[in-house]
């Protein structure tokens, strides 16, 4: 990312086909799975591809059959674009493992622009709680941090344990608390541990430090695979280990007795439209608070730097219109 790859240029304005919309995007969350498509850590599928996959704009045109929105309605478009909807995975409940999927932002054009089409089937509705800035990190960030929490399968009032606190961690903190877990957080940089504690973790420390007391579940969100023997140590017995990510560098080898005891690693992958609709329900009823830190879509380099480098405090998102944004 040091060398600004992304260009800040005019592209042909999007047509939307069947069954789909254009949106005029409002804003649009820097999320590092965007890191990861610009830099090359996931497989090119498309190229040149627009980035960007928490997209929060008006409904500004529809495509033949599309039905399901009215103009001007406020959307979410996420990362999920489309599904075959006829595969095993789909058929029984599991589209996120869809055999033909697309994505927004990596195998069709996403929301760093100012105008993006999405398949109708597959945006959101947005909660009138949350204004767009504000909803932008939730439609993957959250989303995603939703399902882990979700398959992290937490007792009531039990321990677990973040290891990285960036944006899906601080916004999954707060469905963790609000559901009467305790929640402990690693993170490398002190800034974030600070933030952790201000935003209720009881206890928070280093990447690999171990917390005070074990753990019946933990999540991993940051892309490092080193972590994963530590997360693994830090688990009471019976304890799910989730990863997190879309990506992660290699897992070095641990002991059997890391893993012994019926403990669990599973990992995240994508998610289902029904994660994102309850989660929004969810966000909407705590209410959610993301901290946002607002860049123009021309810093989207800068922005990206600035992510790629821990120096985002909560979630960065680019403000596209050219009005203030409700």
């Amino acid at each position: 990312m040091e060398t600004n790859p992304l260009a800040y240029t005019d592209a042909p304005m999007p047509e939307p086909g069947k069954g789909e919309v254009r949106v005029r995007v409002l804003c649009c969350g820097v999320c590092r799975t965007d890191l990861h498509v610009i830099e090359g850590e996931l497989t090119p599928r498309k190229s040149p591809v627009i980035p960007g996959h928490q997209v929060v704009g008006l409904v500004e045109k529809l495509g033949s059959g599309a039905t399901k929105w009215k103009l001007g309605e406020r959307v979410g478009v996420a990362w999920l674009y489309s599904t075959d909807g006829t595969c095993r995975f789909c058929t029984s409940g599991r589209e996120n493992l869809c055999e033909a999927p697309a994505f927004t932002g990596y195998t069709r054009d996403g929301g760093y622009a100012e105008y993006v089409v999405a398949a109708e089937d597959f945006i959101y509705a947005i909660p009138a709680e949350f204004t767009a800035l504000e909803a932008a990190p939730l439609l993957c960030a959250g989303i995603i941090g939703f399902r882990s929490l979700k398959l992290a399968n937490l007792p009531n009032g039990g321990r677990i344990g973040f290891y990285g606190f960036g944006a899906a961690a601080s916004l999954a903190i707060q469905v963790a608390l609000a559901q009467g877990a305790e929640v402990f957080a690693s993170t490398r940089d002190a800034r974030h541990q600070k933030l952790a504690l201000e935003m209720g973790a009881k206890w928070a420390g280093g990447t690999l430090d171990a917390p005070p007391e074990k753990l019946d579940a933990a999540i991993v969100f940051a892309p490092a695979g080193e972590i994963v023997p530590a997360a693994l140590a830090a688990l009471d017995k019976g304890g799910v280990l989730v990863l997190g990510g879309i990506h992660m560098s290699p897992i070095p080898s641990f002991s059997y007795d890391l893993l012994y005891q019926e403990r669990v690693i599973r990992s995240v992958a994508n998610n289902t439209r029904d994660d994102g609709r309850e989660f929004l329900r969810v966000a909407a009823s705590i209410p959610i608070k993301a901290r946002t830190e607002i860049f123009a879509l021309s810093e989207a380099n800068r922005a990206l730097n600035a992510l790629k480098n821990d120096a985002i405090r909560g979630e960065a998102v680019l403000h596209v219109a050219d009005e203030p944004v409700r």
